[in-house]
Order: structure tokens, then sequence, then C-alpha cells
């Protein structure tokens, strides 16, 4: 299979990623089409030429037409979906996703999907802090990078497939990690993060604090305006890995809070000159 603007593709859940993607693809001369579950949401897209045609009903027609379909949904639902449905998808078909999670996900739904469809699957490693169709912007892709997670039951042709996806959708960066290497950058990179974020806000009993605060404190504090049903699903599903970057980042934290105690500048400095330099390695690119 290859993509070409031939392609028919199809996109299940219209949230803020997928909108995103169908925005992009759409933009980009694809025929895009999509399942969701809220009418709102289509009627939105559908509106601002962001989709071709959308539906709420579970379309076995809609679905075995398709030649790729990329699942914009949780992971749960993901592997729900495919419980259902997934013997709607014809062979032939590729599938991905945008998951935050693999291990627990990829080897579920290869094993539930028919024979002849491949499911290849990748990360992109953007978004915002805010969930819906209307706040979507394919131009989050840009600067951004995008990881594809195969495993030995992927074909090169598939893998080729879902890079050159990425490179449609306009990221910057393209990876390949296997599941389990990308659950454990993803716990330090994405979820330690977050946890770091919403740890943050609760510690703040002071109230009215908001009056004072600086950029640093909101560039620091953002993504704790956060999505509680996605993400404490994401926590739990990459538990083990989340866990060992939070037993690392609570050591480093109580090393800086002993140099502090102590009052060890020296240390301290040489501390944030590290930090300082391997942040700078983090910037995204100017493209």
């Amino acid at each position: 299979m290859k993509l070409t603007k031939d392609t028919k593709i199809l996109i299940i859940g219209l949230g803020v990623m997928g909108g995103s993607y169908a925005a992009a693809l759409t933009r980009a001369g694809y025929r895009v089409r999509c399942i969701t579950k809220i009418q709102a949401d289509i009627d939105y897209a559908t509106a601002r030429g962001m989709i071709e045609y959308g539906t709420t009903e579970i379309d076995p027609g809609l679905i075995g037409g398709a030649d790729l379909i990329v699942f914009a949904i949780y992971p749960g639902a993901f592997v729900e979906w495919a419980e259902k449905y997934g013997h709607l998808i014809r062979p032939g078909t590729l599938v991905t996703d945008v998951t935050g999670v693999k291990s627990d996900i990829v080897p579920r739904v290869q094993a539930l999907l028919p024979c002849g469809v491949e499911f290849i699957a990748a990360h992109p490693m953007a978004g915002r802090e805010k969930s819906g169709v209307e706040f979507s912007d394919p131009a989050v892709f840009h600067g951004a990078n995008y990881i594809v997670t195969p495993t030995e039951k992927n074909t090169e042709e598939a893998i080729d497939l879902c890079c050159e996806l990425g490179r449609v959708l306009g990221f910057y960066r393209i990876s390949i990690l296997t599941p389990a290497e990308h659950d454990r950058m993803i716990a330090f990179l994405s979820q330690l993060t977050h946890c770091i974020a919403v740890s943050l806000m609760n510690a703040e009993s002071a109230g009215g604090l908001e009056k004072y605060t600086g950029d640093s404190f909101r560039d620091l504090t953002r993504i704790a305006k956060i999505n509680d049903e996605m993400w404490s699903e994401l926590f739990l599903r990459n538990r083990d890995a989340l866990l060992s970057e939070m037993d690392a980042f609570e050591k480093e934290f109580h090393a800086l809070r002993d140099m502090i105690a102590n009052g060890e500048r020296e240390k301290i400095r040489e501390k944030m000159r590290r930090a300082t330099a391997k942040r700078t390695l983090f910037d995204k690119p100017v493209i």
C-alpha cells in the first residue's frame, strides 16, 4: 500500500488530536472521513472543511472501504473498539493510532484485528492541554516529534507508510522505537512532567497567588490544565515505568534540597549548569 491522494482515510475519534490529523491531511489534499460519538463535532469539522464526511454510527461500509484508519481515541476505548468492530476492517487496510502508551495496547490490538489487517502504532508528540475538536490545530505538528513503534509483526512497507504519514502531517523528526522503549521514554518526558505540574498546583494552599505570578510559573504548570480522564488512564497503563521515573525524580529533588539545607552553593551551581546544558538540547528547531 502506498499513501496517495486516492487513499481513503478514516479517523476514529474527532477530538483535539483526531481533528488536527483531519485538518492537516485535508489541507494536504487527502480524502478524510470520520466516525466519532458527538454529532456537533462532525458539524464543526464539516463546516470548516476539515473532513469530507462524518457519522456517529458504526458504518460497516465506511469502515470496510477505508485504506488507512487512524484511531484517535483513548487506549482502553481503542481495545474495546477492536474487540467489537475490528472484524469490519477489510484485509489490506493499514491501521495506526495516536495513543500515549504502547506496551499495554499494541499486542492486544494486533491480536484482535483480522488476518490481513496490519496495525502499526505511532505517537505524535504534540498536543494541547485543552480537549475537543474546537481546539485542534495542525500547526502543533510543526517542529514536533513523531514516534513509530513497530513490533516483529509489522512489515517494512507498513513502517515506511506510517513514517510517510508523519511527514505529510508536518512533523519535524520521525523516530522508531519498540513499544517498551517508547513507554520508558514517555514515562519521563511526558507522564512525569504532568505529575510534577499537577503536584505543584496542588501544593499551593495560600490562595490568591495568581495575582502575583510570573511567566516562569505559568510555563511550568501549563500542563496542569489536564484531561483527567485520559491522563489517569495513561498513568495507570504505564505504571511501572512511571513509578521508576517518579522515584528517580524524588531522589534528585531531595539531593537538591539537601544542598540548599547545607548551604552548598557550588554544588547547587554545578547542578544548575548541568541542567542548563541538558535543557538546551530540547529546544524546538527554528523551521
